[in-house]
């Protein structure tokens, strides 16, 4: 048999089978949101570009906390599914519709709260409110499609199913350009025009992937049926991975709220590095979504040992990317941030900050990695917990300690933030997290 690194060729296949397609979908989703964000960069007035931009911050928020639906599925479907267990699968697919519905339908109808509260924060100018208004009351009716297009990733990926969770990625935004070139160009509905596009695009998404999920479980209208037990236990761990979530996203908004005091030219720096987050979340994601499913289906199977296996080799992919994208940093960080930015002041101060770019990959993959390993095996608990020690104990700290630093010290919060969420994820896992514990 042949190996590499000491595990089998067909087992890296595996990995990747699972992990490429979702790699390119990564890369997809960015490479059309720019076709997207050119047709409204073409409208006569920047202000319908700041709106949407506005809009579809606020709309992202929301749907990035309800995440959580994607991972809780992915973790219960992979392990039915290693158990080869059917009438699971299809109630826990129930369980995440049901969710999806109730979630989405309760944000769809607090629309204008949501937009108001909205406001109060960013405080835009009267102008750009009314059409940032406009852009977030249309785009949260989709809430329910958008949710239910998450459990649909989650039976998928839980599956082994990436090609399919790689298309309906690319469905939305290929659907969503189009209706944007229909509804802004042909119909000069500008800002409207680009949030019914959207709207459009998530339910068609929602739809194929529903039918997708529906027939890939066998599953028709006689398998509806809700076990009350089951539903309140999903229900805690999708409320431990929201707290998760939350945060996460509180600690990375920091990044752009806190550096406000620093200048405009600090916002936009910042803005900038980011990007190289991004970038590093191209790959390392899809490691995890392979160990998620990978390691899912073994504690289904109750194979502790192939866990084990699929961890370490899943490991490794993740530690030869963190160290290939610190050497592509080292190397190329001046030029892609050229790439992003044409403003001198921008980059002359943008490369300052290299540093912590270049060691970013090393201090986060374990981050990422983790994650993907506590989601299949239904460790939300360990998720909930890691996150908020990480943030109490790395984040605050390193940011208050860092005040004299201003923005540096922004970044060397974020960096101890990352570094100490792989330390207590590790921790956890390693004795918390033992057959003895299943539960996480």
């Amino acid at each position: 048999m042949h190996k590499l690194f000491g595990f089998s060729l067909s087992d890296h296949s595996r990995v990747f089978a699972i992990a490429l397609p979702m790699i390119i979908s990564n890369i997809a989703a960015p490479l059309l949101g720019l076709v997207d964000t050119a047709i409204i960069g073409h409208l006569p007035d920047a202000i319908y570009l700041s709106a949407v931009a506005v809009g579809a911050m606020v709309v992202s928020f929301i749907y990035l906390l309800a995440v959580f639906l994607r991972m809780a599925t992915t973790g219960y479907i992979a392990q039915s599914y290693g158990a080869d267990d059917i009438n699971a699968q299809r109630q826990h697919f129930n369980n995440g519709i049901v969710i999806a519905l109730g979630l989405g339908v309760l944000i769809a109808v607090a629309s204008p709260l949501i937009n108001d509260l909205a406001m109060w924060v960013i405080a835009p100018s009267a102008e750009l409110e009314g059409y940032a208004r406009d852009y977030i009351e249309i785009r949260l009716w989709s809430a329910p499609a958008s949710l239910i297009t998450l459990v649909a990733l989650g039976v998928l990926l839980g599956r082994q199913n990436s090609r399919k969770a790689m298309l309906l990625v690319i469905i939305t935004n290929a659907v969503n350009v189009v209706m944007d070139v229909i509804l802004i160009l042909g119909f000069g509905l500008n800002v409207k025009g680009a949030a019914w596009a959207s709207l459009s695009a998530e339910w068609v998404t929602a739809i194929v992937g529903f039918y997708w999920t529906a027939r890939a479980l066998g599953w028709h209208l006689r398998h509806w049926q809700l076990k009350f037990q089951q539903l309140r236990q999903f229900l805690g761990v999708n409320g431990n991975i929201f707290i998760r979530s939350l945060v996460l996203q509180l600690c990375m908004a920091t990044m752009t709220g806190y550096a406000t005091r620093y200048g405009s030219t600090m916002v936009a720096v910042n803005a900038v590095l980011m990007q190289f987050l991004m970038l590093i979340s191209l790959g390392l994601d899809g490691i995890a979504y392979a160990v998620e499913a990978l390691a899912g289906a073994a504690k289904g199977q109750k194979r502790y040992d192939k866990i084990r296996y699929w961890c370490k080799i899943t490991l490794l992919w993740s530690s030869l990317f963190a160290v290939v994208y610190t050497l592509v940093f080292a190397l190329a960080g001046s030029a892609i941030i050229r790439l992003i930015t044409d403003i001198p002041e921008i980059i002359r101060v943008a490369e300052d900050y290299l540093p912590w770019i270049i060691v970013l990959p090393l201090l986060a993959h374990w981050s990422y990695w983790f994650d993907g390993v506590f989601i299949g095996l239904s460790l939300s608990r360990g998720m909930r917990n890691t996150m908020i020690l990480s943030a109490v104990i790395g984040f605050l700290p390193l940011w208050w300690a860092g005040l004299p630093l201003e923005n540096h010290g922004l970044w060397l919060a974020l960096s101890g933030f990352l570094f100490m969420r792989g330390i207590t994820q590790a921790i956890w896992f390693k004795y918390l997290s033992s057959p003895d514990h299943p539960s996480g």
